[in-house]
């Protein structure tokens, strides 16, 4: 047990044991080397995990700002369409996964007649279980992507900001759209260290009825995580890959990595 606190009335004292590798908890968010008090967890880290609790819940269920979002992402210079899922509700979308994967039907005729196509590429940016991860990460991550299009000339369609969606929604929105590929930037399930964190799914030949076997994950795009300027650098790899051979999924193995090590073009490093 540690020492009494230097208190000069000697009424503070300090009952919590340290753990062994509490220097790693410094280089890591995750919940590690609590110590503890007595049999139980010192009364700081029972409060930091209600916090994390809270934070994660308010990460589901904060409304997404749409609206807001269509207006950052066309300040980048995307032209936008604002669209639904078949969830009319946050609270169906929680209990009915399958209304989340298609699309409302004024969304279907809303892309049908402005979508065009074909592109190389549709994106669709989704609420998924955390507007908090979407509404802080979404433009950061497409400020990169834009400059990874500027430099392979890839067409892209109308960014498709997409409200009570899952990732298979893509595979509809994809499809109307007649694009090669389809990219869905996702908020998370909240962990309890990262309320915020966002996924990518890269879809080739989308189509409703894909299965998730055939897409490429690039997750924990976030600050404490992969880096927008990062996640961009892997979403393009796999995005020329997948055009080439005609395929993603398991069949598609993320190699980015080794464009990074030692002696390569600079041009393939990330900027």
């Amino acid at each position: 047990m540690s020492e009494p606190a230097n208190d000069t009335n000697a009424q503070a004292v300090d009952y919590v044991i340290e753990d062994a590798w509490q220097k790693l908890a410094g280089i890591t968010p995750a919940r590690i080397a609590l110590g503890r008090a007595g049999t139980g967890l010192p009364t700081r880290e029972v409060l930091r995990f209600a916090l994390a609790h809270a934070q994660a819940r308010d990460a589901v269920h904060t409304p997404f700002d749409s609206a807001r979002m269509a207006g950052e992402i066309a300040a980048l210079g995307f032209e936008t369409v604002e669209i639904a899922s078949a969830a009319s509700a946050r609270d169906a979308y929680l209990r009915r996964p399958d209304l989340g994967r298609r699309l409302a039907d004024e969304s279907r005729v809303l892309l049908r007649e402005r979508a065009g196509g074909p592109f190389d590429l549709a994106i669709v940016v989704a609420d998924g279980l955390s507007s908090t991860a979407i509404h802080a990460q979404a433009v950061p991550f497409l400020a990169e992507f834009k400059a990874r299009i500027g430099e392979t000339g890839w067409s892209v369609g109308p960014v498709a900001v997409a409200s009570q969606a899952r990732v298979a929604l893509g595979d509809e929105v994809g499809e109307l759209m007649q694009a090669s590929a389809v990219v869905v930037l996702i908020g998370e399930r909240p962990g309890l260290s990262s309320p915020d964190s966002l996924g990518l799914y890269l879809t080739f030949a989308p189509r409703v009825g894909r299965s998730d076997a055939e897409r490429n994950c690039i997750s924990n795009v976030r600050g404490e995580g992969l880096s927008h300027a990062h996640a961009a650098f892997k979403l393009a790899w796999l995005l020329k890959e997948a055009l080439a051979r005609r395929l993603t999924g398991v069949s598609l193995k993320d190699e980015s990595d080794l464009l990074l090590v030692e002696g390569r073009p600079p041009s393939a490093r990330i900027g």
